[in-house]
């Protein structure tokens, strides 16, 4: 596990994985709000915030590992703004950190009025994605990660303690 946060290229299982720093993966996408994405108030649907997260997240999980990603789970969504009918949606995501076949993604959500220009953020998210060989359909090694910044180190630190609670969550409802 050391290898993986130092960030150096490692040969695991069969795999050569090259560390990537977040910058290489990190990925975007946007939209237009439309009326079937909307509620009766007007609002875009949560469940469809939900999915573009899942999506941008695994984005970003692909392009770290070169590998089919499956989600694993959603740590945690937080919904603090909505999304007005006619706004731009956009998503952000980067992985935090990398264990050993599976990693997590940030997702920073933001809309922008199209009329005044003004951006707001409304959703962040954690995603756990799950690395798959394409030809056993097994879980595999994830390439390190190279965290640089101190904002990356922070995500970093605070990803350990993300997973810590959702390893112990899984065990005991195994009990």
């Amino acid at each position: 596990m050391k290898a993986k946060s130092a960030g150096k290229n490692q040969r695991v299982d069969g795999y050569e994985l090259k560390a990537k720093p977040v910058s290489a993966s990190a990925s975007e996408m946007a939209e237009v709000v439309l009326p079937a994405q909307t509620n009766a108030l007007g609002k875009l649907l949560g469940g469809h915030v939900m999915h573009m997260v899942d999506i941008v997240a695994a984005m970003a999980a692909s392009r770290h590992a070169n590998s089919y990603m499956v989600t694993a789970s959603v740590d945690y969504i937080d919904f603090k703004n909505p999304v007005n009918l006619g706004e731009i949606v956009m998503l952000k995501s980067h992985v935090n950190r990398v264990f050993n076949t599976s990693l997590e993604i940030g997702v920073e959500v933001f809309s922008e009025n199209l009329l005044t220009g003004e951006r707001k953020p409304t959703t962040t998210a954690y995603v756990t994605f799950v690395a798959i060989d394409e030809v056993t359909r097994k879980p595999r090694p994830v390439p390190p990660l190279i965290v640089k910044t101190a904002e990356e180190k922070r995500r970093w630190r605070e990803a350990a303690k993300r997973r810590e609670i959702r390893l112990a969550h899984r065990e005991s409802q195994k009990k």
